[in-house]
């Protein structure tokens, strides 16, 4: 490397600094993915648990039609 480069570029890091950096870099990119799935986890899981008591709510005032067909036959 020429003299006049040699204060613009920086001196390159020493391999161990940085695989350190890079494996800290995975590290936190690994945590901030598992935290945004659970947080997409948490958030289907209370939709689906909306839907299906809103489900169940609708079923509870429907008409028992199986009951009336099996008081048919046994009675």
């Amino acid at each position: 490397m020429s003299q006049e480069f040699r204060f613009i570029l920086p001196a390159p890091p020493p391999p161990a600094e940085w695989f350190a950096t890079h494996h800290l870099a995975r590290e936190f990119r690994h945590e901030i993915e598992a935290r945004q799935q659970f947080q997409d986890y948490c958030e289907w899981y209370a939709e689906t648990a909306e839907r299906h008591q809103k489900e169940l709510r609708s079923m509870r005032g429907d008409i028992k039609l199986f009951g009336w067909f099996l008081r048919g036959f046994r009675g």
